[in-house]
């Protein structure tokens, strides 16, 4: 599924975050910037040690925050680390809107043509799919009618069942746009 808003792609699709051809993919990271399991832990795998040294000198971030590392042995030239909020915490709302936000600032700061989001918060966070698509579709599309750099923003969604829901509330939000 495709739209266009002003001069940049707005897609979903279902798969590996992993295997995306954009400039750089976003990890759902934690405070501490350790690659663990979830996304992470494929990010690590797949794009080797020099992500993960690429944090450990960066140190940490906080919640809602994001910072940027090589991509590694990825496809992807760069890695945008955006720290959600764990399910349960104050202002988690803000804090997921405030971490996708940074990580499509710190693109447009690089530069880059093209970036790829999984549903940040929706694994070991716990934080609920449905919430997290509203809150992160309503920032991108907020963030795409303004000016950027950015030609293309995937949202790279590993199962079935968080790629319906993120489907179904991107048409409801933008059901006037859809190519």
């Amino acid at each position: 599924m495709r739209i266009k808003i002003n001069n940049t792609y707005l897609e979903l699709t279902k798969g590996d975050i992993t295997d995306q051809n954009t400039d750089a993919i976003v990890n759902a990271a934690n405070t501490a910037l350790q690659l663990g399991g979830g996304v992470a832990g494929t990010i690590r795998r797949r794009g080797g040690p020099t992500i993960q040294e690429g944090c450990n000198k960066i140190g940490r971030t906080h919640v809602g925050g994001a910072v940027i590392t090589t991509g590694g042995n990825l496809k992807a030239k760069y890695v945008v680390h955006a720290v959600g909020p764990i399910h349960g915490e104050e202002n988690e709302d803000t804090k997921l809107k405030v971490a996708t936000l940074n990580s499509l600032i710190l693109a447009d700061k690089k530069n880059l043509k093209s970036i790829a989001f999984p549903a940040i918060s929706t694994g070991i966070f716990g934080f609920p799919k449905e919430r997290c698509a509203t809150i992160m579709l309503s920032t991108i599309i907020s963030y795409l009618e303004e000016s950027t750099n950015l030609e293309t923003v995937v949202f790279c969604l590993y199962d079935q069942e968080t790629f319906e829901i993120f489907k179904n509330t991107l048409q409801s939000l933008t059901h006037n746009l859809i190519d």
